[in-house]
């Protein structure tokens, strides 16, 4: 299967932004053009691992989104079986309309109940390119806002890091899905940027937290 999808264009991940999106997306197209073809199974992790150049943690990550997509399904034993060539249901949470008070309030609710929890397996889990990433998307952040910019992006990026540092496959993926309207900050221009609150609290915690790690150990 390895000799097979080379020639179709499987390139090594590079390191910058997400990893499992970066695969993700190249096994959502190679299915989507029928290069492996509905009922056909994917190469065995081991091999996704080398062709992509990435971790197991990676490919998991990868594979458990295409899942949520309904692309493919595994099965203990048998591997991982194409379902369909199109995504059943991408992004759902993009179908979110912020119109409302109501609108807004549910996505602000439904993260305060994830983020908190996210927040402290990243701060137990994280290992130094977790806080490489972390970093680089608060720096983004604050320059951001220095810019007088709303920073959806970069507050997205960020949450996201913190998802990926969970280092648990489901929460990335429910991120991915949120996508940025998560960040309704664009219904709520009235109120201003604080950094002090997040992402920088939430940042500072997770990245000094090794003490607090190393006792648990």
């Amino acid at each position: 299967m390895t000799q097979v999808m080379n020639p179709l264009g499987v390139k090594r991940v590079s390191q910058q932004g997400s990893l499992s999106r970066q695969v993700s997306q190249q096994l959502e197209s190679i299915i989507a053009q029928g290069n492996i073809a509905v009922g056909d199974k994917l190469p065995p992790e081991n091999g996704l691992c080398e062709m992509f150049g990435v971790s197991r943690t990676v490919v998991r990550e990868a594979i458990t989104h295409l899942k949520s997509l309904g692309l493919v399904e595994t099965r203990r034993g048998i591997g991982t079986r194409v379902l369909r060539a199109a995504p059943e249901e991408a992004y759902p949470a993009k179908r979110i309309s912020l119109t409302t008070v109501e609108d807004i309030l549910g996505i602000l609710e439904l993260r305060l109940t994830l983020e908190p929890e996210a927040a402290a397996l990243a701060a137990l889990r994280r290992d130094d390119a977790d806080i490489e990433r972390l970093r680089q998307a608060h720096g983004r952040f604050i320059e951001a806002f220095q810019h007088q910019s709303q920073a959806r992006e970069e507050d997205f990026a960020f949450h996201f890091a913190v998802a990926q540092a969970t280092h648990n496959p489901a929460f990335t993926t429910v991120y991915e899905q949120l996508n940025l309207g998560a960040i309704p900050r664009a219904k709520l221009l009235s109120v201003e940027l604080d950094t002090e609150v997040t992402p920088s609290r939430a940042a500072q915690a997770i990245v000094q937290s090794s003490g607090g790690q190393d006792e648990r150990r």
